[in-house]
């Protein structure tokens, strides 16, 4: 099972706002009519069902939406760019490759994550008529889309898991109590990837997972370690196996719930059925009464099985929809609604300014570094309306203070600047 990757995405710019006048027979002055730009595609992650693992990722990481359209004449509105869909697996959790946030957690069929927002139309240059200005020569470039590295994570979305330590006989169970047909073989780690399976009693069905086997150091990624792990948080019950060849099956059942609690807290509170497993073995079913009355001393009353010869196999299958049921019913993980990741408008107002040398500043900041990026540079009027934003962020005031000189040079996102009063 892949169920790791990382992904590029990038939405689209928005189309470039026009600069146009009405050119029409008997109407020598015809008013400004250059239409807005179409706005730009988003990239949104959507549940497809069908999928079950992230192997679509290795082929193909890069992602990028399509940009709006340009503005048209007669103040038509350029066409915007459909979404860009990404079809992911349920149980998809989406984090952001920098900073390791938790974006989304996608579950349910159609849940859908906007990840990048398509950039905003410029607005072209009939937006900007007013009483003062009647023939404005100016417009907007399209917003630039928003682009960012996602770390996309796989959790298996089932309603029991079976764990225990390696070679205790959970793919055997599985294979036995579901539909799952497992690799089976009488050595450690024969399971490498997770296994899903239906168990059905009448007309009710559970999804089981057969997680890999955990050895002691999990929690820090020893032996196959997290990417197991995590598999188990999204389980309502767990069905712990103990191996009954083992020479100490209590110090087994102890280091299995050593290491789901140190992983997560809340693993080593699940719901359990604890199981002591291979009773067609002599050597197992001498031990079972040790066991049985070690695990009562705990408050725990284990059931015995013999996968192998599916003995007391159906007990266990009425003991897990029995215990299932009197689980209280889980909240939503995820709602069925589009995230807007992006809207945190208080970042946009913060900039900073740097000296890179004599008569030399760079301003950084994502507000004023779209606004540059959304100037047309080749009209005056364009010019003076991103002077004014300069003022009314407080970077002009700002680079005063940093001691910025008439004729020095400011670099603001791509565009290099000389400074003017």
């Amino acid at each position: 099972m892949i169920d790791e990757a990382k992904i590029f995405v990038r939405s689209g710019d928005g189309g470039d706002g026009l600069i146009h006048f009405r050119r029409e027979k008997y109407v020598p002055r015809g008013g400004p009519a250059g239409g807005d730009g179409g706005h730009g595609g988003s990239v949104v992650l959507v549940v497809n069902p069908k999928l079950s693992t992230l192997l679509s990722f290795q082929q193909r990481t890069h992602f990028k939406a399509d940009s709006g359209s340009r503005g048209g004449s007669n103040n038509k509105t350029g066409a915007t760019a459909d979404d860009l869909i990404i079809e992911v697996p349920p149980g998809t959790l989406v984090r952001d490759a920098e900073t390791d946030a938790l974006l989304g957690d996608l579950v349910t069929a159609d849940d859908r994550l906007v990840v990048v927002k398509g950039g905003r139309g410029g607005r072209g240059n009939a937006r900007f008529k007013s009483a003062s200005r009647q023939a404005p020569r100016v417009a907007e470039r399209g917003e630039p889309g928003e682009e960012r590295w996602l770390k996309l994570e796989l959790k298996l979305i089932a309603d029991v898991g079976l764990v225990g330590v390696p070679n205790a006989g959970k793919s055997t169970l599985l294979s036995v109590i579901s539909n799952a047909r497992p690799k089976i073989a009488p050595y450690p780690f024969t399971t490498l990837e997770p296994n899903l399976g239906v168990i059905t009693v009448g007309d009710r069905d559970l999804v089981v997972a057969d997680i890999p086997g955990l050895i002691e150091g999990a929690h820090m990624g020893v032996g196959l370690g997290h990417a197991f792990l995590r598999h188990v948080q999204r389980t309502r019950l767990l069905v712990h196996l103990l191996n009954g060849e083992s020479p100490d099956p209590l110090a087994d059942y102890n280091q299995i719930m050593v290491e789901l609690s140190l992983y997560d807290e809340q693993l080593g509170e699940k719901p359990q059925i604890i199981v002591y497993n291979k009773m067609d073995l002599p050597d197992a079913e001498a031990r079972w009464e040790q066991v049985r009355a070690d695990m009562k001393k705990r408050g725990i009353t284990p059931l015995a099985i013999s996968a192998a010869t599916q003995q007391g196999v159906q007990t266990l299958v009425n003991e897990i929809f029995r215990v299932y049921d009197t689980l209280p019913v889980a909240e939503p993980l995820s709602e069925a609604a589009e995230i807007p990741v992006y809207d945190m408008p208080e970042d946009d107002f913060v900039f900073e300014i740097k000296r890179e040398g004599q008569g030399v500043y760079r301003v950084t900041g994502k507000r004023i570094e779209r606004a540059a990026a959304m100037t047309y540079w080749d009209y005056d009027e364009a010019v003076a309306r991103f002077q004014s934003i300069l003022e009314t962020l407080g970077i002009t005031k700002a680079l005063e203070e940093a001691g910025v000189e008439v004729g020095d040079t400011v670099f603001i996102g791509d565009y290099e600047l000389e400074w003017a009063n």
